[in-house]
């Protein structure tokens, strides 16, 4: 889990461990007394909002790319492999949450290892994931012709294999040294003498392979594209394609801003930390666990960001929404999807909706992916998923 405390020199999977001061400690934020019992029920429910909104998001994520034909695109590819990191990474916040809670680790040395193992190699790859896709935006817009043997979705695949491959090799130290610690009962990283160095060893391996060296090359990537964009801009106006990869980089932009929005902090005040010792009191705790907490929301952001930024991620979840309710009220078969077929006085009526209809407002949309109504009635989904435009996700 992303982990790191005020009180010692630990690395991305040791918050577990100082989290416990949230729940032992009053937090004083603006001025205000939390008390323990308090706190800990304010870190429940948060991460519980967080475990809901992001298992659920990132599983819609991978059910459309993996269902729906159309939608397994060369930049979707790479979209899945994040949405998976980003659900491993989620399915750790029960135990973090049981661990706050009860006040120790009650899961057995075998489930720190795999857990806090797991949890490494997520932030790994999510990361390394983001560069991969800010490589491939870099192909299709400055060498958009001899990038088309590279930009094909069996070889997303093959890199997708290669960067958790890395990741797993990266992490090894994690599962080698991670260990209930007896004298605290808490899971966290048991480094030998001497200790200090080797922790502080590894965080900083951490923060450079796991974090900036990806983000310079990121950086490196999206500064090329501009040049690239700028020096192209005196000439007539853009192709319908060019037009597609221009709304494809700027949704990959986004996420790799969120992405650095939520994980920055996290990595400063562990290298500040470093530095100087930061001193143990409720401020500081609170701190670390408003960094940590940004990391987990960033996982459950990104499904967001895909249904706003991506016109085809927004259809498709409509339509897998829309075969969920199907279900609920009409008893059609997820495996039988298809247009919509309505009767004179329905499509009389659609011009017309109730006010209770959750759709009103996007009747347009839609009409776009073929339905001629509401989007609820009686259907047969295109095996293939919804019509994918020009733009390539």
């Amino acid at each position: 889990m992303a982990t790191q405390g005020p009180s010692c020199n630990t690395s991305i999977s040791d918050y577990a461990n100082q989290s416990n001061e949230i729940t032992n400690i009053s937090l004083q934020l603006n001025g205000s007394l939390m008390a323990e019992e308090d706190s800990t029920k304010v870190l429940a429910v948060v991460y519980l909002v967080v475990f809901v909104v992001g298992l659920t998001g990132n599983s819609l994520a991978i059910f459309v790319v993996l269902r729906y034909t159309k939608m397994k695109t060369v930049t979707n590819m790479y979209i899945l492999n994040l949405a998976v990191a980003d659900e491993l990474y989620i399915l750790g916040l029960p135990f973090l949450t049981t661990h706050n809670v009860l006040g120790y680790w009650p899961f057995g040395n075998f489930l720190c290892r795999i857990l806090m193992w797991a949890d490494s190699i997520s932030q790994f790859t999510s990361t390394f994931c983001l560069t991969v896709m800010s490589i491939d935006r870099y192909m299709a817009v400055v060498h958009p012709i001899r990038s088309t043997r590279w930009r094909r979705p069996s070889v997303a695949k093959v890199i997708n294999s290669m960067v958790w491959a890395l990741s797993c090799l990266l992490t090894l130290p994690v599962i080698i040294y991670c260990d209930v610690q007896p004298e605290l009962n808490t899971c966290n990283l048991s480094w030998p003498e001497p200790r200090d160095v080797w922790s502080t060893a590894f965080i900083l391996y951490t923060a450079i392979l796991g974090f900036f060296c990806p983000l310079l090359v990121i950086c490196l990537c999206y500064l090329l594209i501009v040049i690239k964009v700028k020096s192209a801009g005196a000439r007539a106006g853009l192709s319908k394609r060019r037009r597609s990869e221009k709304k494809v980089t700027r949704m990959v932009v986004i996420i790799v801003v969120v992405f650095v929005l939520c994980w920055l902090p996290f990595f400063i005040l562990n290298i500040l930390n470093l530095i100087s010792t930061l001193p143990e009191n409720g401020l500081v705790t609170g701190v670390y666990f408003l960094t940590v907490i940004l990391t987990y929301v960033n996982s459950c952001a990104n499904p967001l960001l895909y249904g706003f930024l991506s016109d085809n991620f927004k259809r498709s979840f409509q339509q897998v929404l829309c075969i969920h309710r199907v279900n609920g009220v009409n008893g059609v078969s997820d495996g039988q999807p298809g247009h919509a077929r309505l009767s004179r006085n329905q499509q009389n009526e659609a011009f017309f909706p109730p006010r209770s209809f959750d759709f009103n407002d996007h009747v347009q949309s839609y009409q776009s992916i073929g339905l001629e109504a509401e989007p609820c009635a009686k259907t047969e989904i295109n095996q293939h998923g919804p019509q994918v435009s020009s733009q390539s996700i």
